[in-house]
């Protein structure tokens, strides 16, 4: 179980400059849970692919889904889960076949390599979903 200090949550809504807003409240929970600033290589690099994720599910939600509503990052024993919730009735998914030289279409593709496991989650008649993905936290 999750303790209070393990999780927090944004409310993005209507905000503007979501995505770097994002990618700022991950940071300032990485800093409280110790794992920035970073003491090695591998532990920078680990925090750096949690914010490029939360930029790519927040980026993802922007493009093609109404706008995120809230972003949740929680952390566990061994992962970080990222949760975005949003507005949009649709369900991400990486492009196939993925081309490296084609601008656009990278974004969940990145989610799938940099992840241990991503998902989405409705709540039956309710609008919107919830994407979340989790990385293993850095060690």
């Amino acid at each position: 179980m999750d303790h209070p200090s393990d999780a927090r949550t944004l409310a993005l809504g209507e905000t503007s400059g979501t995505v770097p807003l994002a990618r700022d409240f991950t940071r300032s929970a990485l800093h409280e849970w110790g794992w920035l600033p970073a003491a090695t290589a591998d532990r920078r690099a680990a925090a750096e692919d949690v914010l490029l994720v939360v930029s790519e599910l927040v980026t993802n939600a922007c493009l093609h889904a109404e706008g995120p509503e809230s972003l949740r990052v929680v952390r566990r024993h061994q992962v970080v889960r990222l949760e975005v919730t949003d507005r949009g009735a649709g369900n991400p998914a990486p492009r196939t076949p993925h081309r490296a030289g084609r601008p656009g279409g990278h974004g969940m593709f990145i989610v799938r390599r940099l992840c241990l496991d991503w998902g989405i989650e409705r709540v039956p008649g309710a609008p919107g979903k919830t994407v979340w993905a989790e990385l293993a936290a850095p060690v």
